[in-house]
């Protein structure tokens, strides 16, 4: 059994171009679906967070129609429901690289927020690149790699194909012209070779230990991908 470290958005904001404030968190499928992959494989999974704080979940990303029906809502939210470890999370300041298998980023529009900006997850997330563990990111959480780049612009990153959501899913979504920047701009900005996949499709991305999905439909194909790197 491998330790698998979930790190998360603390945010339950973002923060639009007029300074309003979108509510937003982790979205629910990022988180579940993942988490169901990797437990399923008899792998434990620990949750960090900037501060220890319990991570918010996006209440949208819980309604039927975020999620293909009822049904499906209802797997989502037991799922949340009996993760304990969502409960319990662990500070990000204290995580140990070394001590894990592996590393996935569920998204949601809260890691634009704060870990887009957080200099502990830049560590870990430059420290898990170089050592060859397995890493996962998917749909808006790669604007924690924004984070890696320094003062002369230049980040780890730079280089790595990968995705994440587009320009085009954030227009359809209603809020790309309410937004300060695009993600997928500022991936491109950051030297990364962005492919782009069909809007709402699932899209993986494997470019040596760095496993991208674009959105939320990419969250399980994304970890079942990593899943036989994880040791």
């Amino acid at each position: 059994m491998a330790r698998i470290l979930f790190v998360m958005t603390g945010a339950d904001h973002w923060t639009l171009a007029d300074g309003t404030r979108h509510p937003t968190g982790y979205w629910a499928e990022e988180f579940a679906a993942p988490y169901r992959v990797f437990t399923g494989a008899g792998h434990q999974v620990v949750v960090a967070t900037p501060g220890g704080v319990v991570p918010p979940v996006d209440r949208s990303s819980l309604a039927p129609e975020a999620n293909g029906g009822q049904e499906r809502a209802d797997e989502v939210a037991a799922t949340l429901e009996s993760a304990e470890e969502l409960r319990q999370p662990v500070r990000l300041e204290d995580v140990r690289s070394d001590d894990y298998a592996a590393v996935f980023y569920p998204g949601g529009h809260g890691p634009m927020e704060d870990l887009a900006g957080d200099a502990e997850s830049a560590r870990l997330l430059t420290e898990v690149l170089s050592s060859g563990k397995p890493l996962g990111v998917v749909c808006h959480a790669p604007a924690a790699l924004l984070a890696t780049e320094d003062e002369s612009g230049t980040s780890p990153f730079s280089g790595y194909r990968l995705t994440g959501f587009t320009n085009v899913e954030e227009k359809q979504a209603g809020l790309a012209d309410k937004a300060a920047w695009l993600l997928q701009d500022r991936l491109v900005a950051l030297g990364a070779e962005f492919s782009e996949g069909q809007p709402w499709e699932p899209n993986v991305v494997v470019d040596r230990n760095l496993h991208t999905g674009q959105n939320p439909a990419s969250s399980e194909p994304l970890a079942e991908r990593m899943l036989p790197s994880v040791s």
